[in-house]
């Protein structure tokens, strides 16, 4: 089989993306999260009669709670695989992947096991999520020195 053959056999076989679908779904699973986020801060801000300031953290740390419990269980991952791109609301999709990577290396002990493997995930992203920031941070400081 030469080059031109294998690639048309490649191009072939190649599974189709379903781009708009996927976009769908992460469009309407992100919408429904948020609206849950939202009727969660109402719910705060309503029955404990609180501020939308003092209500925010509250409702951040229960999705976080969900997030992590729906992991436990292995309900997150059947969501992602519907949602896509949808279950990537930053404070769920990092809690999951926190509490996944403690749950895999759980058997290893709670040192060497959960406390070294528990940001092998969320470390890379707080990673970049500081040296982006930074960079950023110099640019707009440049920038404001000219103008």
């Amino acid at each position: 089989m030469d080059r031109k053959e294998y690639d048309q056999l490649a191009e072939e076989l190649k599974p189709t993306g379903h781009k708009v679908k996927n976009g769908f779904n992460a469009f309407l699973y992100g919408g429904v999260m948020g609206v849950i986020a939202q009727a969660i801060l109402e719910f705060f801000m309503n029955v404990y009669h609180c501020s939308q300031k003092e209500a925010t953290p509250m409702m951040t740390i229960t999705l976080v709670f969900f997030a992590c419990l729906l992991t436990g269980l292995g309900i997150y991952d059947n969501i992602a695989k519907h949602a896509g791109a949808g279950t990537f609301i930053p404070i769920t999709g990092f809690a999951n992947s926190m509490s996944s990577s403690a749950m895999d290396s759980r058997s290893e002990g709670l040192i060497f096991g959960i406390g070294s493997n528990m940001f092998k995930l969320g470390g890379t992203v707080i990673t970049y999520g500081i040296v982006s920031s930074s960079l950023l941070g110099v640019i707009r400081y440049v920038i404001t020195l000219f103008w």
